[in-house]
């Protein structure tokens, strides 16, 4: 899953992206209007948190450009507390949530975990296939209740095929959503952890759809 956080403040800026770093997921950051619009506007994201005050194009402006441009991705807004003018007009321009300053890190978090998760589809906090679950609270997973091993990368594989689980990615959709816009991106790595991830799950849940991408298999899921 890959965020892009659009605020001014370094600090808070800086907090916001170790929180979203630490909980498993590619982060992006702007520090203005103008790059943030730029990356939402031309780079695949999972969801974004934006501050409503920014310098160079305010966060609503921002907001209803991508909105009338067919950018779909859930947004989280940040506003003042004493400004609920900002919350009205966010809400109103598109925005799908918002968290007032001062708040605590882990409230985006809860939110921004939840937007992702009503996006693809799910209420719980739990995704499960099978015996495979994923806890996208904790950034675990668990093949019969027995803790998972994973780097940060398989960790990130796993978690964006369980969200899109019956339905066929590709690579290009993977390598998008897993990498940040400076990685050196490279499709032949993608092979390597879907094997790495095939061979700890232990279980024959990731299907190889060929010429098209993989599809997490959820025959067993109860859905």
């Amino acid at each position: 899953m890959r965020i892009l956080i659009v605020e001014d403040d370094p600090n808070l800026n800086r907090q916001l992206c170790e929180a979203v770093a630490d909980a498993g997921y590619v982060v992006d950051r702007a520090f203005d209007g103008e790059e943030g619009h730029f990356l939402g506007d031309t780079e695949p994201y999972d969801a974004v948190v934006l501050d409503v005050g920014l310098p160079k194009m305010d966060g609503i402006s921002v907001l209803e450009r991508w909105r009338r441009d067919g950018r779909k991705m859930p947004v989280l807004i940040l506003t003042a507390r004493d400004r609920w003018s900002d919350k009205v007009s966010g809400i109103d321009a598109g925005a799908d949530d918002y968290v007032t300053k001062p708040f605590h890190i882990e409230e985006v978090m809860a939110r921004v975990r939840a937007l992702i998760r009503r996006a693809a589809g799910h209420a719980s906090s739990e995704i499960n296939c099978g015996p495979l679950r994923l806890d996208t609270r904790a950034s675990k997973a668990t093949v019969n209740g027995t803790p998972l091993k994973l780097t940060s990368h398989e960790y990130r594989l796993l978690a964006y095929l369980m969200h899109h689980r019956g339905k066929i990615v590709s690579r290009t959709q993977l390598i998008e959503h897993l990498y940040d816009q400076d990685f050196d991106r490279d499709s032949n790595t993608i092979e390597v952890f879907v094997g790495r991830l095939r061979r700890k799950i232990g279980l024959d849940l990731i299907e190889t759809v060929r010429g098209l991408g993989y599809r997490m298999n959820d025959a067993d899921a109860g859905v």
